[in-house]
């Protein structure tokens, strides 16, 4: 048994990040924003006692030392899983609403724990294919994304726009994580994890259809009836089941073999039709909402899309990956419980 803090405890991916140290013997805190969430994620969990589950109170990440008081326990700590950064594009300023978030709340993370938790060996942080595109070359066809890749975004073209707020936030984040762990030499490693869009089951406790997570929106407009006439084109134009994601969140926090190692978490390619047929073909009760014959998009784009090389997650944590139509299934299953 491992004692782990899992930050952003009422999070889409941390939700199943929690599960899998439960059912894998780890003793967990987690922190929340409020006292709220805490109790619905306690209640969700009856027959776990507060040894193996409990709750930090952690209200706004980004303030400076946010995290000084959640990093400290007895048991001490020995494992962090760092999960909790903005993703959502309804924003009024990119700074105050996504860059800081991301950044001050990882940077300081880490600085909380060298300071105050001695006994934490490895850190496992969640990044985002968002810090390896680059997404002035387009399709670009002819390349293999892999983790040797960055994206190259400045912080002028930072603040343009709010995606291009989000696809910063997570590269800087992750950079300054990279860059605290050289400078300051700390008694643990990291390891940080680079998933495109995540896809799969809600947690309905945490979830209505209203405050759903960015990612699974467009499988819920799509049961909705809101693309008839036109099928979102599905960039980033690759996927991975959230189950599989949060799988390996916590196998990156238990193998030596992950220490100071970046990940790519992909599954592989899809686009909105591939979403569609996966509905039409399991949910014949939606056929009138779906995009009619007629209806344009859904495509990948003309000449082609970028290959991946997911073989490190592949190879150093043993995964397997779950396929996008059973990902679609469970995700729309997930929905018609909270009212789709």
């Amino acid at each position: 048994m491992t004692r782990v803090l899992l930050t952003g405890g009422s999070g889409f991916i941390a939700a199943h990040v929690l599960d899998y140290l439960l059912e894998r013997g780890h003793s967990v805190v987690t922190t929340v924003r409020s006292q709220e969430k805490a109790d619905k994620i306690r209640d969700a969990h009856p027959n776990v006692g507060k040894d193996k589950l409990n709750f930090s109170i952690v209200e706004d990440i980004a303030q400076q030392g946010a995290f000084d008081k959640a990093v400290v326990s007895d048991p001490a700590f020995e494992v962090v899983i760092h999960t909790a950064s903005p993703f959502h594009f309804n924003v009024t300023d990119v700074q105050k609403d996504l860059l800081d978030p991301a950044i001050i709340g990882t940077t300081g993370i880490l600085k909380s724990i060298k300071k105050s938790a001695p006994s934490v060996k490895r850190v496992v942080i969640t990044s985002s294919f968002a810090s390896i595109i680059d997404t002035s070359k387009g399709g670009w066809p002819e390349h293999t994304y892999s983790e040797s890749d960055w994206n190259p975004i400045t912080e002028e073209a930072a603040t343009e726009n709010a995606a291009n707020g989000y696809r910063a936030s997570k590269t800087f984040a992750e950079r300054a994580a990279w860059d605290f762990v050289e400078q300051e030499n700390p008694n643990f490693t990291i390891a940080t994890m680079c998933p495109p869009l995540v896809i799969g089951p809600i947690v309905h406790y945490l979830n209505s259809l209203d405050a759903l997570n960015t990612s699974n929106q467009r499988i819920r407009d799509t049961i909705q009836g809101k693309y008839k006439d036109e099928t979102p084109a599905g960039a980033p134009y690759i996927f991975v089941d959230v189950r599989d994601l949060a799988l390996l969140h916590v196998l990156a926090a238990e193998a030596e073999s992950a220490a100071n190692k970046r990940f790519f978490i992909t599954a592989g390619h899809f686009n909105g039709n591939t979403i569609v047929d996966a509905i039409r073909k399991n949910f014949p009760e939606y056929k009138d909402n779906l995009p009619k014959d007629s209806a344009t998009g859904g495509d990948f784009p003309e000449g082609g899309v970028y290959k991946i090389n997911n073989k490190r997650a592949e190879e150093l944590l043993g995964t397997k990956w779950t396929s996008l139509e059973k990902s679609v299934v469970d995700t729309v299953k997930s929905l018609k419980e909270v009212g789709a």
